[in-house]
């Protein structure tokens, strides 16, 4: 029996380093109204169990959804965004870019006080295998970030890596089937909304 989880990238947040080690910041207005759609979309699809990581703009993301179908986020820190670099100074956007385009070609690599994507695995995949073995034949949703979700990916299907984060939006869905353990399909639910 199949197990499907559903990557909800989170909507839009401001992004300071000093939130970041606090939690992260919560979503902005538009960030919460795209989390309604969220919900409005995964509505049908008869969820089981709604995951999130601990961070704000995760759970808030999901939250419309849990509040709709009355049940619980059950949050993981272990789940939560890779610190690509420090979070104690900024980072120049081009040297963060091609930090995180090399932690995927070597999941080694590492920016000063940063984690490497090796590390990210080490920490997420053991919940992600707690959840596959949990909650098997079951819809599973998990409030997500950008980086680590591609990180999950990439233990699973070595194809997954910079190009596709990249093209991921804020929110995404991803729906994951597994049989067992094993990835079958990933298909992408969200379209950016067109107005």
């Amino acid at each position: 029996m199949a197990t499907h989880i559903y990557f909800v990238r989170h909507g839009i947040a401001p992004f300071s380093l000093e939130l970041e080690r606090a939690g992260g910041a919560s979503l902005s207005e538009q960030g919460k109204a795209d989390a309604k759609r969220v919900a409005e979309l995964l509505d049908n699809e008869k969820i089981d169990v709604i995951i999130s990581s601990s961070y704000h703009r995760a759970k808030e993301t999901v939250t419309p959804l849990a509040e709709l179908l009355k049940k619980e986020i059950i949050q993981y820190d272990e789940l939560i965004e890779r610190p690509i670099a420090s979070l104690t100074y900024p980072i120049p956007d081009e040297q963060l870019l091609l930090g995180i385009e090399t932690s995927f070609t070597d999941i080694d690599f590492c920016m000063p006080e940063g984690e490497t994507t090796r590390q990210a695995q080490e920490r997420a995949i053991p919940i992600i295998m707690k959840l596959l073995s949990d909650y098997q034949g079951k819809k599973i949703v998990i409030g997500t970030h950008g980086n680590i979700m591609t990180i999950i990916l990439k233990y699973f299907d070595s194809n997954y890596g910079f190009e596709f984060w990249k093209q991921t939006s804020k929110p995404d869905i991803y729906k994951l089937e597994f049989n067992e353990k094993e990835l079958r399909s990933v298909a992408r639910l969200w379209t950016s909304n067109k107005r």
